[in-house]
């Protein structure tokens, strides 16, 4: 698999910013251990949380389109 710089770039561009946004959202307004005593499991939010930030990330890179 050849990896393509443009799409890189794209991605990772989009993973700082949804990362930082997460960020934002979890440890500012929904507080994690909120999410942690609703759900009951520690690691179920954490792999939720992981989700949420790598598959858009691959969508990202998936979608983005090369130039010829």
């Amino acid at each position: 698999m050849k990896l393509k710089k443009r799409k890189i770039k794209y991605s990772a561009i989009f993973l700082l910013c949804w990362l930082a946004f997460l960020v934002f959202l979890i440890d500012g307004v929904l507080i994690f251990q909120t999410l942690v005593d609703y759900f009951g499991s520690y690691a179920l939010v954490e792999v939720a949380l992981l989700l949420l930030v790598l598959l858009p990330t691959l969508a990202v890179y998936a979608f983005t389109k090369e130039k010829k």
